[in-house]
């Protein structure tokens, strides 16, 4: 009987993460902008009634693991019809930060509500001072539309108005539009499928699977923390600075690890800041999944679920850096905060399972927007990771929170009036070290067009951590060369304007090197 549920429950996990991939393909297949079908930055998942997640496609860990909030605001806030769809990118209401648009479907059979669907993507832009929406900014209004949660399909019918409305306020509105589509489709595959697997399998049979995985998963999580010593283990880091003059902005974390439950204790972090580094409590609850998930995969490979999320309690306090409350600006927070909150989260657990955590990786998405008001462009820059047990980082990667590809830069130069003079690995930027933290990037821009340009960089002035001996990773460098070919230092985070033959270059921090330590073996 154990066994014959065992098969079962891979075989659903397998049928109900394909379609939250075929999910993604479609909006991948679909999309207008190189940021969707090329960087694939979105994310796709299924949650029941309840609003508790039933599976979701490897996307993006940022976007992923903020969803559960997102539905903790959604679920009882409307009146649900078959043929709804819900759209907000409300950074106080379960959101990231203003370009994450989300789309929530619910699923109905034979007139009762039983899943949702949920496709979040990173849109170029999504209006504000700036092209591409990602600015230095104080107040979340200068970072573009924000969306309060609110209806984009009523039983069926778009709603136009609002529609037009909205798209017309954003830079590239056709392009724009294009990727709300590509989203809109995904939702009705997603939809599709699941109908189909009701149909095969029966609604009961459904739903008693999706119950049994929640439950598998969190028996999953709780034996991980058994394996894990009891005890109380505290790190703390900082980032650089909020582009708005303050700096050495603390993130601290106390874990407590007893009785088969993790509490991850937040509080002490800094005050919210006037820049645009404020995380939502929805990234850093991200940041919390990303971490103790990465810990349960060394066991094996179990679904992910909302059961993986039970045993784990989580405190902040509204109003600082990792709980921002509103009118907090929060572009960088979600892309730069949330890797140093994954840091500072691995920094704690070296000291409780060392065999398992690595130095610290590139520690920044080194964000990229460029635009005037015929074009929007966004990109992120891979660097280095960590040294691991065992093994050297690896070069040239996105790491942690983010998991988007790579923009070709055939298809930057196709679509946008920028070229790409050198694209290389950094040398010689990893941490030495038994095992060294793997080298960052090198990507140097050339302008065909006057633009604006805007930076969220970090690791500019902290160095990403090595472990147990091995040396801190180089830090990043930002700088501009001027028509008259001198070279111009940038700060980590600066909106400027640059001129048609000028060149930015960014140097991506490397990773840090990690040597030996006194292993422990599992119990």
């Amino acid at each position: 009987m154990q066994r014959t549920l065992a098969i079962e429950l891979e075989i659903f996990n397998k049928l109900f993460s394909a379609i939250a991939e075929e999910m993604g393909i479609v909006l991948r297949r679909s999309g207008f902008s190189p940021n969707i079908r090329e960087r694939c930055d979105f994310s796709c998942a299924i949650f029941d009634k309840k609003g508790e997640l039933v599976a979701q496609a490897s996307h993006i860990p940022v976007h992923l693991g903020a969803m559960p909030e997102t539905m903790k605001h959604l679920v009882g806030r409307f009146d649900w019809k078959d043929g709804d769809v819900i759209i907000t990118n409300d950074p106080f209401t379960g959101g990231t930060h203003l370009p994450d648009i989300t789309l929530v479907k619910p699923v109905f059979f034979k007139g009762a509500l039983e899943f949702f669907l949920i496709a979040r993507a990173h849109h170029a832009d999504v209006g504000g001072k700036y092209a591409g929406s990602m600015a230095v900014s104080t107040h979340i209004d200068e970072e573009g539309v924000r969306i309060s949660p609110t209806y984009l399909f009523k039983e069926g019918e778009l709603q136009e108005d609002f529609f037009h409305s909205l798209i017309s306020k954003l830079r590239n509105p056709e392009e724009r539009e294009g990727d709300f589509r590509a989203q809109i489709a995904s939702l009705f595959r997603g939809e599709k499928r699941l109908k189909e697997l009701v149909t095969k399998y029966g609604l009961e049979k459904v739903l008693e699977m999706a119950g049994e995985l929640k439950a598998y998963s969190q028996k999953a999580m709780q034996e991980l923390i058994k394996s894990l010593p009891e005890g109380v283990y505290s790190f703390e880091d900082y980032l650089d600075d909020d582009g708005c003059g303050t700096e050495d902005i603390l993130i601290k974390a106390q874990i407590i690890i007893k009785d088969n439950k993790i509490v991850v204790d937040f509080r002490g972090s800094a005050p919210q800041v006037k820049g645009s580094i404020n995380a939502p409590r929805a990234v850093t609850e991200a940041a919390v999944y990303y971490v103790f998930l990465c810990l349960l995969n060394t066991l094996g490979d179990f679904p992910i679920n909302h059961g993986c999320f039970s045993p784990i309690e989580i405190i902040t306090e509204p109003g600082t850096v990792v709980d921002a409350v509103y009118p907090a600006a929060v572009s960088g927070g979600n892309v730069e905060t949330s890797q140093r909150i994954v840091d500072v989260l691995l920094g704690a657990l070296s000291s409780a399972c060392p065999e398992l955590i690595p130095a610290a990786s590139c520690g920044s998405m080194n964000n990229v927007a460029i635009g005037n008001d015929s074009f929007a462009y966004y990109e992120t820059i891979g660097g280095g990771m960590g040294g691991r047990p065992g093994k050297p980082g690896l070069s040239g990667v996105h790491t942690h929170m983010t998991n988007t590809l790579n923009t070709p830069v055939e298809a930057l130069e196709h679509d946008y009036p920028l070229r790409i003079v050198r694209y290389s690995l950094r040398k010689n930027s990893g941490g030495k070290g038994k095992f060294p933290g793997g080298e960052g990037i090198i990507r140097e821009y050339y302008f065909c067009t006057d633009a604006t340009v805007t930076l969220l960089t970090e690791r500019r002035k902290y160095s990403p951590y090595g472990l147990f001996g091995g040396e801190a990773g180089a830090k990043g460098e930002n700088f501009l060369i001027t028509l008259s070919g001198g070279k111009k230092a940038l700060p980590g985070k600066v909106n400027l304007e640059v001129k048609k033959g000028e060149r930015l270059v960014i140097s991506t921090p490397g990773g840090g090197g990690y040597s030996s330590f006194r292993a422990r073996p599992l119990k």
